[in-house]
Parts: C-alpha cells; sequence; structure tokens
C-alpha cells in the first residue's frame, strides 16, 4: 500500500510540475511579445522622478505667504516625494522618468538655496557637485530644490548601471524637460537667474548623455533609428517605423519636453544627427512624441494620434489632487486611452491622505496597448 501510494505521489508530483511550468512558460516565453513595436505597448513611470520633498520649515514658509504666489509655486502642488531611482525601478517598477535640468555653465549657480533665508535656514547647500559646471537637476531653483541626484550626469549613470545588470529589460523612457524659471522675478532676494537652452546649451546635453552611454548610443533609440530610410521622422512614424520590443531591449528612449525644443531643432531638420525626440504636433517633420496631459478631456486626440501611429504621454494624476480625493477616473482614462507614456506621482500611495496609488492591474510590468495592439491582449505578460 505504501509503494502505491507513493508512486501515486510521484505520479501528481509530476503532473502539478507540468501544469507549472506550463503556466510559467506563458508567462516567460517573450516571443510573440517580442514582436510588437515598442508603441503597441503602455508604459508607468514616474513624473518628476528625482524629487524630495522640501523641509518643514521653507514648506511652513511659503504656506503662509501661498495666496500671493504664482499657480507653479503653489506648496500645495509641490508637497510630494519619491523612493530613488534605484528603488523605483527595482520595486515599483517603473519604466518611464522625467528629470528637470537646468544649465549651469560656470558652476555654482545653484549652490546656495536662497528661498532658505524665508525659514531662517542657512543658503549654502554643501553639496560641492554644485560648484562645478554642468546640468543640475531639480524641479525649482532656490524654492524646491531636494533632489535624489544633483547632476544630469549624475541620474543618467545611475540608469546605465542599472541596465548593464539587467540587460534584457524593456526600453525606459526618460523626459528630460529643460527649464530656465526664475522665481527672482517672483519673490526677489537675489534668487538664482537660470539660463535659457540656446542651441549651443541644448548641444550639451547631447554631449552630457554621449559622456555615459558612449558616442556609439548602443543602448539608445534615437530618431535615426526610427527615422531610418524615410524623408522625415513623422513619415516613419505614420508607417509604424518604430522598433521592436525585441530589438528595443535594454535602451533607452530620450524625449524633451520643456523650453528649448525650437533651438534643439537648429540644423537638425526632422532631429537628424539628434539624440532626444521631442515632444511635438502633428504635421511637423520632427513629429514622433506628442504631449497631451489630461487623458479625460483630449481623449479624442490620444486615441487619434495612438491609432495613427505616434507614442504619446500622458498624466494619470497630479501632485495634491488624486492623492487626496482618492479619484481612480483620470487613472483609468489614461490606462484605456492608449497613450504609451504614463506618468503618475503615485506608485504607492501617499498614506497621510488616502491608499490612492497607480500601478498596472494584475501586476503587469508594461501593458499590451488597447487601442493599436487589442488583437494581441492574451499574448501573455512582459518580464524584465
Amino acid at each position: 500500500m505504501k509503494f502505491w501510494t507513493c508512486l501515486f505521489s510521484m505520479v501528481l508530483m509530476v503532473f502539478s510540475c507540468k501544469k507549472e511550468n506550463a503556466r510559467v512558460g506563458y508567462v516567460l516565453d517573450q516571443t510573440e511579445l517580442d514582436k510588437l513595436k515598442i508603441n503597441q505597448y503602455q508604459y508607468l513611470g514616474s513624473h518628476n522622478s528625482y524629487h524630495k520633498r522640501m523641509s518643514t520649515p521653507l514648506y511652513q514658509a511659503l504656506k503662509s505667504i501661498n495666496n500671493i504666489l504664482p499657480d507653479e509655486l503653489d506648496v500645495t502642488k509641490l508637497d510630494y516625494s519619491h523612493e530613488t531611482i534605484e528603488d523605483q525601478l527595482n520595486i515599483y517598477k517603473m519604466r518611464t522618468f522625467e528629470i528637470d535640468i537646468y544649465n549651469d555653465t560656470a558652476g555654482g549657480l545653484f549652490y546656495r538655496r536662497r528661498g532658505n533665508l524665508l525659514a531662517g535656514l542657512p543658503e549654502a547647500s554643501g553639496v560641492e557637485v554644485l560648484k562645478y559646471p554642468g546640468l543640475k537637476v531639480m524641479h525649482i531653483p532656490d524654492i524646491d530644490f531636494e533632489t535624489h541626484v544633483y547632476t544630469f550626469k549624475q541620474a543618467l549613470q545611475l540608469f546605465k548601471d542599472w541596465s548593464d545588470k539587467h540587460p534584457t529589460h524593456v526600453p525606459i523612457t526618460i523626459l528630460v524637460e529643460t527649464k530656465a524659471f526664475s522665481v527672482g522675478s517672483v519673490i526677489g532676494l537675489g534668487f538664482a537667474e537660470p539660463i535659457p537652452f540656446t542651441k549651443e546649451r541644448c548641444d550639451e546635453i547631447d554631449e552630457e548623455i554621449k559622456s555615459v552611454f558612449g558616442s556609439s548610443l548602443d543602448k539608445v533609440i534615437t530618431p535615426d533609428d526610427v527615422r531610418g530610410s524615410y524623408a522625415t521622422l513623422e513619415e516613419a512614424v505614420l508607417a509604424n517605423n518604430w522598433p521592436t520590443l525585441g530589438e528595443s531591449r535594454g535602451k533607452f528612449m530620450f524625449v524633451m519636453i520643456g523650453e528649448g525644443r525650437d533651438n534643439y531643432l537648429i540644423d537638425h531638420p526632422s532631429l537628424q544627427n539628434r539624440i532626444i525626440f521631442t515632444g511635438s504636433q502633428k504635421g511637423k517633420p520632427e513629429a514622433a512624441v506628442l504631449l497631451y496631459d489630461d487623458p479625460i478631456s483630449e481623449w479624442n486626440k490620444i486615441i487619434d494620434a495612438v491609432q495613427k501611429g505616434y507614442m504619446v504621454r500622458t498624466r494619470c494624476d497630479e501632485p495634491g489632487n488624486q492623492n487626496k480625493t482618492n479619484d481612480y477616473t483620470r487613472q483609468d482614462a489614461a490606462f484605456r486611452c492608449g497613450a504609451q507614456i504614463l506618468s503618475t506621482d503615485y506608485y504607492r500611495p501617499d498614506t497621510r491622505f488616502t491608499s490612492y496609488s497607480c500601478q498596472f492591474p494584475d501586476g503587469d510590468l508594461i501593458k499590451i496597448n488597447p487601442q493599436n495592439a487589442a488583437d494581441h491582449l492574451d499574448l501573455g505578460k512582459v518580464v524584465e
């Protein structure tokens, strides 16, 4: 009897293993998934990915004068914080990021944080790297400057190092917001005057990317890669000449969403020999990525653009809103509209207020696009 019991158990174990392997094989077999183009997926990521919450004294000082400040300095919209970039990649599975950059050609422009004067805090940051030339990372100089990374190169190196350890990862989109916003014109106190992104300053962005990723740009999807033999980038996009997911694993795609985009195009029509795509408009030769931040009011525009072949960036929520209202209406619209680049501030809840959070259902890393790949929704889950 004992023999037959053991034999039955062994047979049951083998059968169970086969079933489990079949299930795991369904998840892990990426062959068919890798054949889809990168614009046939949706990728979730963080907005202002470097951002840390400002100090309490500075927050309280700004809050006391909040009624006279412009909308971009509304402290209720600055009251959020992100995990480190590494944790966003590893724990929260973010696959798009946003980095705000400011020019600092001579170095030291942002070493002193003059907004601290409002709160009786020291001006000097004590951050040595801020004394040297190069692109700096922050939200608003002098006011909203707390960050996990101080320089663009530092951020790029973090991404490159992680990528080298995960060579088959799905493509990661980095939104680069070029900024020159001055608080000085609003508050005064000798605040820093940021430097505009002229053509020469735009050239420096490309140089910093090359300094980390190499001149060959093997790990970067460039506008030239997508354009191929087409006359313009937009023609290539409308012909769906995006690379496949399989061809894009282990790579990055950069998109400029800030001021200076027109200057980035000077001497580079249709983004020829440039590294970064630019947020653009239909009908322009460089149009590949379109920016429609509101998936509710711009629902029809997004669906039309996605179905035509463009990639679209939209936002699932905004700081100081959904985290307090627990309203999923906008997030639901973002998931359903087909926009490929989805930004959130709440990939984990802001538990000071509600349980609102933004993650793909069923633990998906990325989602097959419901608007231009609906016939492929049963292919399984994408990994890494």
